[in-house]
């Protein structure tokens, strides 16, 4: 169950270790997307500008983690280079895209990692894998040196086992990123979601515990987002790697799903954009009025591994997280288990406005340790 597929010592020994998502360039390693079709692939002739500002931070660099392959899947299983345990839900898979990145934080294999993603492929792994994963505002931080080299929807974001080391790992990727302190009252649009009624009501009593202003609010549009976001996915995953196809060394999941994606037509492409600046412009306007937006990461529990493996795949495990790829937002995630399982709080906050959105985290998590803490002594 492999986590990392290139291994490496860069950067500082005393630094913080760091994994890297194999899709983002290391200098002298080659960049394979999990794929037999890139096996050969020539080494990087310099840094992703991401890794070269953690290296420039003091990190030390332990390697590069597996991946669904081409970045386009949401179980994160990988038949080439072998699936990523789930250290801490070895029964569960891992999640996709970055699975491995995901994978090496929740083993402690390193500090923070850093993923990918375009349709949630960040904070689905953290979320099946139980730890923190932020998607940052798109064209926030740089892509120079990370594939494919042409998107509108995928950012560069990082994993860490607490909100203190993920807001760090941001800062350090994200040169204009400065933190603040939260300042004034917590509001919380709490959205109405199709999703399992237990992670519906863990989502809800955690916000409630914060003893926050909440109130139930809609998106009416988050459906026609998620469809709208897989249009465009689709269409840009097969302009970017369609040609491997041909090969024969492509999995037969994301052969299949990238032969399906040629046939996404112009007319969904232009009803997909116009959903993108509906949909945005829905966000903005309950952003206006909330200081975030709060929804499950999830809207069911993982997939169990054995079926994954076995060819079952659930593209509407992305139905929470996609849509804020479409309207470019910044959305993090915080770990939530419900009975032994793992789902995940998922907060939105306003377009390039990252650092307010972690000040928000913060000071939700703050609240509910101390309501938790509270009545943990009195009980």
């Amino acid at each position: 169950m492999t986590v990392f597929v290139q291994e490496c010592a860069l950067g500082s020994a005393n630094g913080l270790r760091v994994a890297i998502k194999d899709s983002i360039d290391i200098q002298g390693m080659p960049t394979r997307m999990g794929s037999a079709a890139l096996a050969q692939a020539a080494p990087a002739v310099e840094h992703a500008e991401v890794v070269a500002l953690l290296l420039e931070a003091g990190c030390h660099i332990v390697g590069k983690t597996n991946l669904h392959e081409f970045a386009f899947g949401v179980s994160g299983i990988n038949a080439v280079f072998g699936t990523p345990l789930n250290h801490r839900y070895p029964d569960l898979v891992p999640g996709g895209s970055s699975s491995g990145s995901a994978a090496a934080v929740a083993a402690g294999d390193a500090d923070i990692a850093l993923g990918t993603d375009t349709g949630g492929s960040v904070r689905v792994p953290a979320a099946c894998c139980g730890v923190y994963g932020f998607k940052p505002s798109f064209d926030r931080v740089s892509r120079q040196g990370v594939w494919p080299a042409r998107t509108s929807l995928d950012c560069v974001g990082p994993f860490a086992a607490d909100l203190a080391q993920l807001e760090r790992a941001q800062a350090w990727i994200d040169p204009s990123f400065e933190a603040v302190p939260f300042c004034g009252e917590l509001s919380i649009g709490l959205v109405s979601v199709d999703a399992n009624a237990s992670i519906s009501k863990a989502v809800a009593d955690y916000v409630a515990a914060s003893g926050c202003d909440v109130a139930a609010v809609e998106l009416p549009l988050l459906e026609a987002a998620f469809e709208a976001g897989l249009a465009v996915i689709n269409a840009e995953a097969w302009g970017a790697f369609g040609a491997y196809v041909e090969t024969g060394l492509v999995g037969a999941d994301v052969a299949a799903r990238l032969r399906n994606a040629a046939n996404t037509g112009q007319q969904a492409l232009a009803q997909a954009e116009q959903v993108r600046r509906d949909f945005r412009a829905e966000v903005d306007a309950m952003l206006a009025r909330y200081s975030v937006l709060v929804l499950p990461t999830l809207p069911d529990f993982p997939l169990l591994l054995a079926d994954a493996l076995a060819g079952k795949t659930d593209i509407r495990s992305t139905a929470l997280v996609r849509p804020f790829n479409l309207s470019g937002h910044p959305a993090l995630t915080i770990p939530l288990e419900i009975d032994g399982r793992p789902a995940g709080i998922q907060l939105v906050g306003r377009h390039d406005q990252d650092a307010l959105l972690f000040a928000a985290a913060r000071e939700l998590e703050r609240r509910v340790t101390a309501y938790n803490n509270k009545h943990q002594r009195s009980a």
